[in-house]
């Protein structure tokens, strides 16, 4: 390999990760505060962190909780999702969101996507309502609102899965997470803000707030009384440790939220003039999409694998992002799910991948991440139908 091979040149620079959290001074003051204080789990900062976050996105109540999956599966609860019930909801997502319906004995049910925003289809969807539907489970994909209007419509309980979503805006102005709905933020190292492992269920029930807050804490009372368990429950809380992260994060979400969006657009005018690639879908109306990650649709024939492989040997780091769920081992064996049922669904999965995206990207490492994707699509062989990696 010579000096002048870009490959060499990419070797030779830092690698580019996938994502990288912001992290400073104000959050380490704020874990240390707790651990001094010696009260590490069902202290203050949980109840704050609440009322912070509720407060952000203009709901009236919110409950943390251990991770983006366990406030699933306990709003799905909430509404009333048990076993035998039917929860429609998308192919195209990570894979938590389907299986938060199987934790209660109830069927997932897919439908389709819109081949633009990557959401579930609202008409399908709604098509597909029957009596045994107890729930639909919208994922805000990658930060971009869901058609919430057209899913209300059905009349049917709606939880919203929100965890790629924060600081998102619906078709209509009002923030995610706002809307009544019981709806799930998750707070993994890669998303908005971070407390680690996290996640919050915001909504505008009471009754659903006291319901949540206890099932998160292996069903006790309301009164926090040790030995009086009302009902059953789960170790799904969140320590005060990681609420105290949460609160020094939500102090700087202006920030996070400015600088994904100064990346967007700075991939948005780097690939310009790689037009084979299908690049996010832009805002639409009122519709603000929260950014989570970048991906990029390679173009058809391309093998995806040949193309992570190949940047990752220039020290760029790259994912498929998203799987199909129905194409996982799990549900194919468990549900019969086969390979056309879904075709959007499946087109999409096939091409996507996950480049570089993190609020302090510099300007230097887009464009290092966009011509390293030039350079290795323009190198990487095409083939008819669909890719060979991806037909197993």
């Amino acid at each position: 390999m010579s000096a002048g091979d870009p490959t060499a040149r990419g070797l030779s620079e830092a690698p580019v990760p996938l994502a990288q959290p912001v992290l400073g001074e104000p959050e380490e003051q704020a874990v240390l505060e707790v651990l001094r204080s010696g009260q590490l789990s069902l202290g203050p900062r949980a109840p704050e962190f609440e009322r912070a976050f509720a407060a952000r996105v203009g709901a009236r109540y919110a409950s943390a909780v251990s991770s983006g999956t366990t406030g699933l599966h306990l709003a799905l609860r909430a509404v009333g999702v048990r076993d035998g019930a039917e929860v429609i909801t998308t192919p195209f997502s990570f894979v938590a969101s389907a299986n938060v319906a199987i934790y209660e004995r109830a069927r997932p049910v897919f439908v389709d996507i819109d081949p633009v925003t990557l959401n579930l289809n609202a008409e399908e969807a709604a098509a597909a309502v029957n009596e045994r539907t107890a729930a639909l489970l919208p994922v805000h994909v990658f930060g971009y609102p869901a058609d919430m209007a057209r899913l209300e419509r059905t009349g049917v309980p709606i939880v919203e899965d929100a965890c790629e979503a924060l600081g998102g805006v619906y078709a209509d102005g009002g923030t995610i997470g706002g809307r009544g709905h019981l709806a799930v933020f998750g707070f993994y190292a890669n998303k908005q803000i971070t407390t680690g492992e996290g996640g919050v269920v915001v909504g505008g029930d009471p009754e659903f707030k006291e319901r949540i807050d206890s099932e998160r804490n292996q069903g006790r009372a309301p009164n926090m009384d040790w030995l009086d368990h009302d009902r059953l429950g789960f170790n799904y809380r969140l320590s005060d440790i990681a609420c105290a992260l949460g609160l020094a994060q939500l102090e700087r979400l202006d920030a996070l939220l400015a600088g994904r969006e100064r990346v967007a657009g700075l991939y948005r005018e780097a690939l310009a003039d790689l037009p084979e690639l299908t690049l996010p879908c832009e805002n639409h109306g009122q519709a603000r999409r929260g950014w989570f990650v970048y991906v990029v649709q390679l173009p058809r024939g391309v093998d995806r694998d040949a193309v992570i492989t190949q940047l990752g040997a220039r020290g760029i780091a790259a994912k498929p992002y998203f799987p199909a769920i129905h194409l996982t081992r799990f549900y194919r064996e468990t549900f019969g799910y086969r390979r056309g049922q879904f075709p959007v669904c499946e087109d999409v999965s096939d091409r996507s991948i996950a480049i570089p995206f993190f609020p302090r990207m510099s300007e230097g490492q887009v464009a290092r991440v966009a011509a390293g994707l030039a350079a290795v699509l323009q190198s990487t062989p095409r083939t008819s139908g669909r890719l060979a990696s991806h037909a197993r």
